[in-house]
């Protein structure tokens, strides 16, 4: 199975925030989106970051006063991405072993879409579930 899975499913809608914007702005869309992650774009909508609850709770314990603070200065810059045609299996392991939840799809330098852990566990579950169903149907067939 691969990325483009959840994303044919899912969708591509991003929720997205410039490095400029207020952490409180941020949250405020994590919020009204449930959402524990958006992506950092520029002016030309290119990956420059990725905003997590994980940098909130980590600026959170040094500095309490940080809301009006840029995202830029609390997001990951270094994002670790994924393109659509990366396996869910592989994708899943640098998610577990980075011990990170959210993932950018990007493709030839284009932001496609964000997948989390979630997305791939319940993929990969859609996915047994459905070899299982076939496997009944096929020992039901041959019973009769």
């Amino acid at each position: 199975m691969k990325v483009s899975t959840i994303l044919a499913t899912k969708g591509n809608k991003l929720i997205t925030v410039a490095p400029n914007q207020s952490v409180s702005e941020a949250l405020a869309l994590m919020a009204e989106y449930n959402i524990g992650a958006v992506v950092v774009t520029d002016e030309s909508e290119s990956l420059v970051g990725i905003f997590s609850e994980r940098d909130v709770v980590r600026q959170l314990v040094v500095e309490h006063n940080f809301l009006a603070q840029p995202v830029a200065n609390l997001m990951t810059a270094e994002v670790v991405t994924c393109v659509p045609q990366d396996d869910l299996m592989s994708v899943a392991s640098v998610m577990t072993e980075r011990r990170f939840r959210h993932m950018p799809v990007v493709e030839e330098g284009a932001l496609l879409g964000i997948i989390s852990i979630g997305d791939v566990l319940k993929a990969q579950r859609d996915y047994y579930h459905g070899q299982i169903d076939t496997l009944e149907t096929q020992i039901l067939a041959t019973d009769r």
